[in-house]
């Protein structure tokens, strides 16, 4: 390098020393032309800024780096971490699903099994429609307001058909008695009643104004054609089952004739509509009724045996419990009364009328009630057979049926009619009540009948009945069982919805049924 070039660069250098010492204010300013908010620019010749170009790696150079071992290694690296992290995740979510409990599949059910059956055996007694003081068809038509507010699945009428008590003299099983009605107000009936979703089954035991269902062991021999035709008349004119009262009899004389029975019934029966057979019996011991209903394969057995236990917590327990136990397969049919045996208020005292309606509706099996049992309606002293006339108002009480009306209770919370129509509204909807599994619970007091319902998930109920007339302190402790729920209902006015309650001292008022809740824990 020669001098000159040596002192031409340090005259380069000494400017840029003098442009850096320069101040840094004055627009025009050396220091403004070099210098602007602290950052130095440096002027390069033009010719030097023309040949400077910043790029980044060609193609082919990318291609050589990533090609080293080092950048192969790493992302060999990263792809097994990806792979692994995403198999992780896949391997929780399905050890998620696996060890999740699982719903059990809802059973197959059919429209008898999911709420309460309502008889109107006395269509005379129900409601007078044009004032010539005797009930009839079109005043059942009337009153389904009024039924579909109990919440109830289906309605078991009459008998209905032309009769003469003890003799199959001009019986018509295909005929209405013209004292109730006629075809068209049947037919109207059932309209109406298909509309609020109630269905109807018809009665039609022959001789239901006698004193034996059958007539005589001749008439099943003779009359078992003209049986199976009404059947079928009856079922085409649009009714959802057919009932038949003394089945053990007819079992016993023609079993062969209800096979029979029970196969045309089902040959009408479809997925969207299925129809249904019922028999009523009038056998008291719990194991005859047992056996008649595995016997029978009826699709629903009616009973009054449950208003016949003795009335104690424990025994009613023991019966309640050895009768499930024992059912092959079968659905039960629970009723206290009858047609023939009464109403419910006439059969057990007053002060447990709310008992036994909350165990109908809370065992498994159908609840089957008369009309007027949900308002405490009684049978006339000695007359179980005379049916009472059911009490819409005050007007017309009998003396042995005084301030016992459907207006009178229709607007009191606390009243049996409440009572029925909420446990009514729970079995219709609560998953346990329906078809869950039935737990009894050892209890400390003899009084005292306690069990719990429980489906897969769906919340627990925990019924605790008292049977006894003074109060009764329980201790309800079992795996299944928490440390406290929830009251749902009570028999008793002073009980109050929606208080938890200790479940390890739990007292019960005199005559009390309680319904408890709790939730599913996993």
């Amino acid at each position: 390098m020669s001098n000159d070039t040596e002192i031409d660069l340090k005259d380069v250098e000494l400017n840029e020393l003098d442009a850096e010492k320069q101040p840094m204010t004055g627009e025009g300013s050396p220091a403004a032309e070099t210098e602007k908010n602290g950052c130095v620019k440096v002027k390069l010749p033009e010719d030097q800024e023309e040949g400077l170009k910043f790029t980044g790696l060609s193609k082919e150079e990318l291609l050589k780096v990533a090609g080293t071992p080092g950048w192969v290694r790493t992302r060999w690296a990263l792809l097994i971490l990806f792979w692994l992290g995403w198999l992780g995740m896949l391997a929780a979510a399905i050890a998620i699903i696996v060890q999740a409990p699982r719903c059990k599949s809802v059973p197959e059910q059919s429209w008898w099994h999911k709420g309460a059956l309502y008889r109107i055996g006395a269509v005379a007694a129900f409601m007078d429609s044009n004032g010539d003081g005797t009930g009839d068809l079109a005043g059942v038509s009337q009153r389904i307001d009024e039924l579909n507010q109990l919440k109830i699945k289906g309605l078991v009428l009459g008998p209905v058909h032309k009769s003469i008590p003890n003799t199959d003299i001009n019986l018509d099983l295909m005929a209405i008695d013209p004292s109730l009605g006629s075809m068209e107000n049947f037919t109207r009936l059932l309209q109406v009643a298909q509309k609020k979703s109630i269905r109807v089954v018809l009665d039609l035991t022959p001789n239901y104004k006698g004193e034996k269902p059958w007539f005589t062991e001749s008439y099943l021999k003779t009359n078992s054609e003209k049986l199976k035709e009404a059947f079928r008349f009856w079922l085409d004119q649009g009714v959802d089952g057919i009932q038949l009262s003394g089945v053990e009899e007819l079992l016993k004389l023609q079993p062969q004739l209800w096979e029979e029975l029970r196969n045309l019934t089902g040959n009408y029966s479809t997925e969207e509509r299925p129809r249904i057979l019922i028999g009523e019996t009038s056998l008291q011991d719990m194991d005859q009724v047992l056996s008649l209903q595995n016997r029978s394969a009826a699709d629903l057995l009616v009973s009054g045996v449950l208003g016949r236990l003795n009335r104690t917590g424990s025994a009613v327990a023991a019966g309640v419990e050895g009768y499930l136990s024992e059912l092959r397969g079968s659905w039960p049919g629970w009723a206290v009364g009858g047609r023939v045996a009464g109403h419910m208020a006439s059969l057990v005292p007053q002060r447990l009328l709310g008992v036994y309606h909350t165990l109908l509706f809370t065992i498994p099996g159908t609840p089957v009630t008369n009309y007027g049992d949900e308002i405490g309606l009684r049978d006339e002293p000695g007359q179980a057979a005379k049916s009472p006339r059911m009490q819409w108002d005050e007007s017309g009480h009998a003396d042995y049926n005084q301030n016992i009306s459907v207006k009178a209770q229709k607007s009191d919370p606390q009243s049996l009619l409440s009572l029925y129509r909420s446990l009514s509204d729970l079995k219709g909807k609560e998953r346990s009540l329906l078809y869950g599994e039935f737990q009894p619970l050892l209890s400390s007091s003899s009084s005292v009948f306690s069990y719990l319902r429980r489906w897969d998930q769906s919340e627990r109920f925990l019924v605790a009945l008292n049977f006894g007339e003074s109060p009764a302190e329980v201790t309800l402790q079992d795996p299944l069982v928490p440390p406290e729920a929830t009251v749902v209902l009570s028999s008793d006015p002073s009980r109050q919805a929606g208080v938890s309650l200790g479940l390890e001292k739990l007292t019960l008022h005199p005559s009390e049924a309680l319904l408890l809740k709790f939730p599913y824990v996993a």
